[in-house]
């Protein structure tokens, strides 16, 4: 068999629709423009072109967005009164801070700056806490999006045994932690792997949904999977150049093997990736509704 391949891009495409329309409705019947600020400090051709996207995208749907692009050598204290600024404009309801940051800014102490209200990227410690909990708060985005990837996709994860590799607190403790929940698109047994794991295919084996989110190209090979697993690939790996320039990707999962045994698989690129920027688009709605009391 070969695996149904999930696809981020039409996942993420349905869902920016939606909020398009709720953008639109939020304009026409309570004069509110959800308004969201991305911050760049310095040059990395990588985050530069992330920030390109989300801004791209917060124009597609409506949403007011504010690029600030700082110099690589701005104080510390210098960003946080930028921060400062953004958290008491009401015209901007999620505040971004694109990572890394130069190393001699401290990176917690910038995060922890942006109001939890206004932490649409689901990173400060009140966040994160209301997550643990199980409350009423900003998801992180890409764990988000994968939770909508199951869902839309019709996978049931109650009783699920779930491996996911990889313990960020950008992906791998997040996801573990939601999809253990009590709640829709939860109650699965969660194992999490990671560099200290003895025999990672042991547990991969056993998995009816495996997460890989781990920066290893191709580490997940079809022999450490079982028949119908369901593939999660967070994996965005740069494993050479095309002729003319542009980069070429693997994901964490050896693709093209796995979909053979797999029942559901998602692809690198096309797969997680348009999910994130979605889901921050998500937060940025949620987080005008919240700042004007509506449901």
């Amino acid at each position: 068999m070969s695996a149904k391949v999930i696809s981020g891009i039409e996942t993420a495409k349905a869902i920016r629709e939606e909020l398009k329309n709720e953008v639109a409705g939020l304009k026409e019947k309570y004069n509110i423009t959800p308004g969201l600020v991305t911050v760049l400090v310095g040059e990395d051709p990588a985050s530069q072109s992330y920030v390109t996207a989300k801004n791209k995208t917060a124009h597609a749907l409506g949403i007011h967005s504010e690029q600030v692009t700082l110099a690589a050598d701005i104080s510390e204290s210098e960003l946080l009164k930028l921060i400062e600024n953004y958290n008491n404009n009401p015209e901007i309801h999620g505040i971004l801070v694109q990572l890394p940051l130069p190393k001699h800014i401290h990176e917690a102490k910038i995060l922890h700056a942006i109001r939890p209200d206004k932490d649409v990227d689901g990173f400060h410690p009140v966040n994160v806490g209301n997550m643990v909990l199980g409350e009423k708060c900003y998801l992180p985005c890409t764990p988000h999006g994968i939770l909508e990837l199951l869902t839309r996709s019709g996978v049931k994860t109650s009783g699920a045994e779930v491996v996911v590799i990889g313990r960020s607190n950008i992906v791998g403790k997040p996801i573990s932690n939601l999809m253990m929940q009590k709640r829709e698109g939860g109650n699965a047994t969660v194992t999490v792997c990671h560099t200290r794991t003895k025999d990672i295919a042991s547990h991969t084996r056993r998995a009816d949904i495996l997460i890989a989110a781990v920066g290893v190209p191709k580490m997940i090979t079809v022999d450490m999977v079982k028949e119908g697993v369901v593939v999660i690939d967070v994996g965005v790996n740069r494993i050479g150049k095309t002729v003319d320039g542009k980069a070429i990707l693997a994901g964490d999962v050896d693709f093209e093997g796995v979909r053979e045994k797999a029942s559901a698989i998602t692809p690198v690129p096309g797969g997680v990736g348009p999910m994130t920027i979605t889901m921050l688009m998500k937060n940025t709605v949620q987080a005008a509704r919240q700042a004007h009391n509506l449901p």
